[in-house]
């Protein structure tokens, strides 16, 4: 960027998936872009201290300018404790000194800074919940690493997300995701695969790291670690003529990196216990690469099609 006579040019160096200090702001500037470049002397200019901080990785950042000709720098950081979040965006205040060099005033961030401006109480975030009664591709929902034409595997009828299988698990049928940010909430799905299809919900990362439950006509499948692990009919959850649901809905609990998982198969009357709860915190860049977050995730794996209706999102405190 440009300010009076001189271009300031921000960098990002250390790495962000190195150890949550790593990572680091540092500028230059220079009456030409061709240089020569004079570095700032309080490089870095952004960076995490210590490990104990809120924020850690922070860089990446961006100066602008803002209303009234106040500066700020606008870059991301992953949550003490949650890099399952993937990074987050930061935003803080910045003044100019005497030395024509930029001083960003936030600190660690660990605690809330004032607000640029009062406009008085604004909801918070965006509801999630879906009743696939309209098209929320690209503002809720997204493929992971979706072919050409990815999208014509969905169709939405009467409320109801009906959606083309493919592959054979989770790892290469594409799931479609939702992002989210909050460290504990519950999300719920109702689902009814065809013969030959195996559906389900995940928390997924990528190909290589997911958890969560599915099933199909040869019942039901928990995934973790990236890993599919057939576990049969869940007693009592059988149809008169006696093979496995076609018919099931799956909630799923994530309470900060704790994953609970019940299913129903009375119209969410009734739940169940699933009898293995999964830690998550690991499931992140650092292990599985990306630059991704754990994402809430509905899969259509086999021959036919899965449907789903009511996913219900419910933020937990």
């Amino acid at each position: 960027m440009k300010r009076g006579d001189y271009w300031y040019m921000t960098t990002a160096v250390g790495g962000t998936a190195g150890p949550p200090t790593g990572h680091m702001v540092i500028m230059a500037r220079s009456k030409s872009l061709a240089g020569p470049w004079e570095n700032c002397p309080r490089n870095p200019l952004i960076r995490t201290i210590s490990a104990r901080e809120k924020w850690w990785s922070r860089g990446h950042a961006t100066l602008f300018e803002g209303p009234g000709g106040k500066y700020w720098m606008m870059y991301h950081g992953y949550e003490n404790g949650y890099w399952t979040l993937g990074r987050q965006t930061l935003l803080e205040p910045v003044k100019w000194d005497a030395d024509g060099w930029p001083r960003p005033l936030g600190g660690d961030l660990s605690r809330p800074i004032k607000k640029p401006r009062d406009i008085g109480p604004q909801p918070h975030g965006a509801p999630l919940s879906d009743d696939f009664s309209t098209d929320k591709m690209g503002t809720q929902w997204a493929f992971y690493d979706p072919a050409n034409e990815e999208a014509n595997r969905l169709k939405r009828v009467g409320g109801t997300l009906h959606m083309a299988a493919k592959g054979k698990t989770p790892s290469d049928c594409a799931p479609l995701c939702a992002l989210v940010g909050d460290q504990a909430y519950r999300v719920i799905v109702d689902i009814e695969a065809d013969p030959g299809a195996e559906g389900g919900i995940l928390l997924f990362y990528n190909r290589r790291l997911y958890a969560g439950l599915g099933f199909g006509s040869k019942g039901i499948v928990m995934h973790r670690y990236g890993l599919q692990r057939p576990r049969g009919a869940i007693p009592g959850q059988r149809d008169p003529g006696g093979s496995a649901v076609s018919k099931l809905s799956i909630r799923l609990t994530n309470d900060r990196n704790i994953l609970t998982i019940h299913t129903s198969d009375d119209g969410r009357q009734t739940w169940r216990k699933f009898d293995v709860q999964m830690e998550v915190s690991g499931y992140h860049h650092n292990v599985a690469y990306d630059f991704l977050s754990l994402r809430p995730a509905l899969y259509a794996a086999g021959q036919g099609e899965v449907r789903f209706r009511n996913f219900t999102y419910e933020a937990l405190t």
